[in-house]
């Protein structure tokens, strides 16, 4: 097994390698995932060819982190700005048949110009045989309580998203952001063609992702409360300058959330959420 320090467009990135095959790419800009290969050669996350990679915007793809705001849930710039600034890269291990690089980022002068709290997270994304998981680790070090929303907004890559089989959420209270309107969802299965934005109460068990390259079950921990489902559709795919015209068709993004009720976290305390993905 190796861990890797190298250079992707132009930008720093973290690499991780299992023997069989399996490998990763963890950008230190916004601690991005902007890769996960399984031993099969099949690339799992959607990266955009035409994302950007100038050291300050969001890269459009992978697995960005939004925090301590859900998109333009509030003051702040839209998703937060921790996926939009530096990150540390604090360890790297390798343990049995698991390697798991840690990044980290504290408050600084440039984000309490843009949030004036003390905070430090830490991501740990470990890489096993046919599996990622990726946990966010905050912590209060400060003298007063703040509060947060988080999201780990997952770019998987698919096939064809209107020909792949979604499932898990029935029986899931949904609110659908395009029509902004709230029920429970009755669907076995989702389809998606045209824009699909909606947020769902995660469900227990992890949800099922079916289609030609393999069967990518979706776990999340209970901490993320929410998970959100986003497709673009052709329409608004089409005014994204970094998404091509046709990027819809290849994405489906499924994040672990917890934004419907913020976290207050008092001083001295930590919280996590998690995602994970297996193919089988």
């Amino acid at each position: 097994m190796s861990v890797q320090t190298s250079a992707f467009r132009g930008q720093p990135v973290v690499r991780l390698a299992l023997p069989a095959g399996d490998s990763c790419m963890v950008a230190l800009h916004g601690a991005h995932v902007l890769s996960w290969m399984t031993a099969d050669g099949v690339e799992r996350l959607f990266l955009s060819p035409d994302a950007r990679f100038d050291g300050q915007s969001a890269i459009r793809g992978g697995v960005p982190i939004c925090w301590p705001q859900f998109n333009m849930r509030g003051p702040l710039p839209k998703h937060g700005f921790v996926r939009n600034v530096p990150w540390q890269a604090e360890s790297q291990e390798v343990d049995g048949k698991r390697s798991t690089a840690v990044l980290s980022l504290q408050a600084n002068e440039a984000t309490r110009a843009i949030w004036p709290h003390a905070f430090r997270l830490r991501l740990a994304v470990t890489l096993a045989p046919h599996s990622l998981r990726i946990a966010l680790t905050v912590d209060n070090p400060g003298s007063g309580p703040w509060s947060f929303a988080a999201a780990l907004h997952t770019y998987l890559r698919v096939n064809d998203v209107t020909a792949l089989r979604f499932e898990g959420l029935q029986g899931a209270n949904r609110w659908d952001a395009v029509r902004d309107d709230r029920h429970v969802e009755l669907a076995p299965t989702l389809a998606f063609g045209t824009e699909f934005d909606s947020v769902y109460a995660s469900p227990a068990r992890p949800l099922r992702l079916v289609q030609p390259s393999g069967t990518l079950e979706i776990a999340q921990s209970a901490s993320c409360t929410e998970t959100v489902v986003w497709n673009p559709g052709p329409v608004l795919s089409a005014t994204l300058d970094d998404l091509p015209d046709d990027g819809w068709r290849h994405m489906l993004c499924v994040e672990a959330a917890r934004i419907d009720e913020s976290v207050l976290l008092a001083p001295g305390a930590q919280w996590q959420g998690w995602q994970q993905l297996t193919v089988s």
